[in-house]
C-alpha cells in the first residue's frame, strides 16, 4: 500500500501537515493542498528534504468547485490517480449561538461540510480507479457530541460524520472505505482562536484558558496532530480493509 498517492486538504498546517508529514515517511506521494503556497511549500520541501515525494497546490479553496477540479485535475497529471483522500480543510469560529449571524453560519458549514463534499465528488472518480481506495474525513469531537458556542462548528462536523457513513454505505461494495476520524482539543493553530475567546470571555490567562481546554480530555492534556495523523495512517492501511463507516475519536477518552 506504500508508494500511492495520498491527496491531503488544509495540508499547510496542523492536522493536516502531521498527516501529510506521516504518509510521505511511510512512502506515499502527498499532494498538499491548500490556499496558501507558502505553508505547503515549506511543507513540501520538508518532505523532499527527507527523501520523499510531495506537490504543492495552492489556490485550492474547498469551497470553490472549479478551483477543487483544477487542484484534483493537476494533482492526477504529477503523481497520477488519487489512492488516498484527507479531507482536512476547515475552520473553527466561536459565538454565541444568538451572535452566530447568517454569515458566520454559511461560511463555517461551506468550509467543513460543503468543501469535503465537492472535494470527494471531484476525487471520488480517481480514488475508485486507483484500486483500494481510501478516504479519510478529519471531523471532530464535535461531530460526535456538542460544545457550547460553536453551534456552526458542531452541526458542520455532525453532518461530516452524517456524509462519512453515508458513503461508506455507498461504497460498501467496493474497495474503497470510507471514515472519519474525531480529535478532541488538539495542539494547532486552530486551538489559538478558542484560547483567545476564552481569554476575553473569561479573564483568564493564556495558560489557564489551555488548562481548562485540557481538563475535557479524562488524560488531562491536549491531543497531538501526530496521534491524529497515527489514526489516520492505520485506516488508509491494507490492514483497515474492513474499517468502513467509522467516526473513530481521538480524545483520551473525553467520548464513550
Amino acid at each position: 500500500m506504500s508508494k500511492r498517492h495520498a491527496f491531503v486538504t488544509g495540508a499547510g498546517s496542523g492536522i493536516g501537515k502531521a498527516i501529510a508529514l506521516m504518509l510521505a515517511t511511510e512512502g506515499h506521494i502527498v499532494s498538499l493542498a491548500g490556499r496558501r503556497a507558502g505553508p505547503l511549500e515549506t511543507v513540501r520541501d520538508e518532505i523532499r528534504a527527507a527523501g520523499g515525494e510531495a506537490f504543492a497546490h495552492d489556490g485550492f479553496d474547498v469551497t470553490d468547485a472549479v478551483a477543487v477540479e483544477r487542484g484534483i485535475a493537476a494533482a492526477i497529471a504529477s503523481a497520477g490517480e488519487i489512492a488516498v483522500l484527507v479531507n482536512c480543510a476547515g475552520e473553527a469560529p466561536s459565538a454565541p449561538f444568538e451572535k452566530t449571524d447568517f454569515a458566520l453560519w454559511q461560511r463555517v458549514l461551506s468550509i467543513n461540510l460543503t468543501g469535503v463534499y465537492i472535494v470527494t465528488q471531484a476525487a471520488l472518480p480517481s480514488v475508485r480507479c486507483a484500486g483500494k481506495g481510501r478516504i479519510v474525513n478529519v471531523a471532530s469531537t464535535a461531530g460526535l457530541t456538542g460544545y457550547a458556542y460553536v453551534s456552526a462548528y458542531c452541526a458542520s462536523k455532525h453532518g461530516v460524520i452524517g456524509l462519512t457513513r453515508a458513503l461508506a454505505l455507498e461504497l460498501a461494495r467496493t474497495d474503497v472505505t470510507v471514515n472519519a476520524v474525531c480529535p478532541g482539543f488538539t495542539d494547532t493553530p486552530l486551538i489559538d482562536g478558542a484560547l483567545d475567546t476564552i481569554t476575553e470571555k473569561t479573564g483568564r490567562s493564556r495558560e489557564e484558558a489551555r488548562a481548562s481546554l485540557a481538563r475535557s480530555n479524562p488524560q488531562g492534556r491536549l491531543v497531538s496532530p501526530a496521534e491524529v495523523a497515527h489514526t489516520v495512517s492505520w485506516l488508509v492501511s491494507e490492514g483497515a480493509s474492513a474499517i468502513t463507516g467509522q467516526a473513530i475519536a481521538v480524545a483520551g477518552g473525553e467520548i464513550l
